[in-house]
């Protein structure tokens, strides 16, 4: 479902952004969701990140390891 939005941007600059378009065989429209789709996924790794370390926060080793330890294949 499409939810309909207002953004207010200088007329010049709209009307470089729809030349822009234009040439790209595409509309002012379509480039702004694709734009919105690649602002939302730039987030996603720090998001997934942030997930991983608040499920392992939990996690104790009981003991330090030494740096031959850490360094095992």
């Amino acid at each position: 479902m499409l939810k309909e939005i207002t953004l207010n941007a200088e007329q010049e600059l709209i009307q470089k952004a729809i030349l822009v378009a234009q040439r790209q065989k595409t509309t002012l429209e379509a480039a702004f969701r694709q734009w919105l789709n690649r602002y939302i996924q730039q987030n996603q790794p720090i998001d997934n990140y942030t997930k991983l370390m608040n499920e392992l926060s939990d996690v104790q080793v009981g003991r330090t390891f030494s740096r031959d330890e850490l360094n095992e294949r």
